[in-house]
C-alpha cells in the first residue's frame, strides 16, 4: 500500500497532515512558495514516508501516537525537545522527532527528509519478552556515531523492502522487519529499557559520576545536549550515566536537567523587575523551554502556582 500527496497551498498541506498524523498547526515562513510532496510506503505496522517541503515550514502539533525516527537529506529540521529544549537536524542525521506520547512544534527549513513510524508496542513486545516495564525512546539521538550509521542502514534496508509489493505482502517479512527495527532502535537510541549493565557501567554507577554529571548540566543549561553529551563530559557510557542518576538520585538525568531549568527560570521571575520587559515566554526561552504553555504546566506542578504568578510578585 502505498500514498501520494503534493500540493501547493498551504490549507491544503495542514488539512492533510491532521489526516495522515496528528492535529497539527501549521504556518509559512521564508521567502519561498508552499509546496508539499509525500510519499508513504507501508510495511505492515510501519510506515515510510519521503517527504518534501519546499518552504520553511512552522509547525505546533498534539502527540503523534507513534515513535517517529527522522533521516534528513537536505535543508534542516529545528525541533523543540520537552526538557532538552530545541536541537537540529542537517543532512545526513538521523534521530528521533518527536516521542510518542509528547506535543511537538518546530520549524522545516525547506527540506527533504524521511521519517519512520511505527506504534510503541513494538519496542515493548521485543523489549520487555522476557517480563519487565513499558519502555521508550528516552533521547532524541543515537547513544554514538556508529549508532547512528547502523540505524540509517536499517531504515534505508527496511525502506526499500516497503516498496517491494512481494516483500511488502509476506506474513513473515513483515514480522521480521517490525522485530529487526525494534531491536535495532532498542540498540541504537537511548530507552527506558532494562538492559543488563556491563560490569563497568556497574562500577562506573557511582556517586563522582553524578557529581561531574551535574556540575556539567549547571553550567550547561542554556545549550543544547543530548545525555550522549553529558555521558562524554562525565566520562561514562549513557547507560552508566542513567543508572547512576536512578541508583543515586531515583530520577534520570534528563528529569534532573529540567529541574535545574525550571529553578533558573523561577529565579529569574522572581527577580524580574516591573517595566524590565520580562516575559514569562522570554524567560522559559532563555531555559529551553520553547513552548510556553508547557513550560507552564511543569511549573505549577513543580512551584505550586502558575508563573506570572512569580513574576507579578
Amino acid at each position: 500500500m502505498s500514498l501520494d500527496f503534493y500540493s501547493d497551498d498551504l490549507a491544503a498541506t495542514e488539512e492533510f497532515l491532521n489526516s495522515a498524523y496528528t492535529r497539527v498547526q501549521i504556518g509559512h515562513h521564508g521567502p519561498h512558495a508552499v509546496r508539499t510532496r509525500i510519499r508513504r510506503e507501508v510495511l505492515g505496522p510501519i510506515n515510510f514516508d519521503q517527504l518534501e517541503m519546499g518552504f520553511d515550514m512552522a509547525y505546533d502539533a498534539d502527540p503523534l501516537g507513534r515513535v517517529c525516527l527522522v533521516t534528513v537529506h537536505s535543508g534542516r529540521i529545528e525541533e523543540n525537545y520537552h526538557g532538552f529544549g530545541p536541537d537540529t537536524f542537517v543532512p545526513g542525521q538521523t534521530g528521533l522527532l518527536t516521542p510518542d506520547d509528547l506535543p511537538y512544534s518546530g520549524v522545516i527549513r525547506t527540506s527533504r527528509y524521511d521519517i519512520t513510524m511505527f506504534d510503541p508496542e513494538i519496542l515493548n513486545r521485543v523489549a520487555t519478552s522476557a517480563g519487565g516495564d513499558r519502555v521508550r525512546v528516552s533521547g532524541h539521538r543515537p547513544v554514538s556515531t556508529t549508532a547512528g550509521h547502523r540505524l540509517r542502514r536499517v531504515l534505508t534496508h527496511l525502506q526499500q523492502l516497503a516498496s517491494d509489493p512481494d516483500a511488502a505482502n509476506s506474513p513473515l517479512t513483515v514480522t521480521t522487519a517490525s522485530d529487526y527495527l525494534a531491536a535495532t532502535v532498542l540498540a541504537t537510541m537511548p530507552t527506558t529499557a532494562e538492559h543488563e549493565p556491563s560490569a563497568t557501567d556497574r562500577h562506573d554507577a557511582h556517586p563522582e559520576t553524578v557529581r561531574r554529571a551535574i556540575a556539567y548540566l549547571e553550567s550547561h543549561l542554556g545549550d543544547r545536549i543530548a545525555i550522549t553529551d553529558v555521558a562524554a563530559a562525565t566520562f561514562v557510557t549513557p547507560r552508566a550515566l542513567q543508572l547512576a542518576f536512578r541508583r543515586h538520585l531515583n530520577m534520570t538525568p534528563l528529569a534532573y536537567l529540567q529541574r535545574l531549568r525550571l529553578a533558573a527560570a523561577h529565579e529569574q521571575l522572581s527577580a524580574a523587575l516591573p517595566g524590565d520587559g520580562q516575559t514569562v515566554a522570554t524567560v522559559a526561552y532563555r531555559w529551553g523551554f520553547t513552548h510556553p504553555g508547557r513550560f507552564a504546566t511543569a511549573y505549577r506542578r513543580l512551584y505550586g502556582r502558575p508563573p506570572r504568578q512569580t513574576l507579578r510578585g
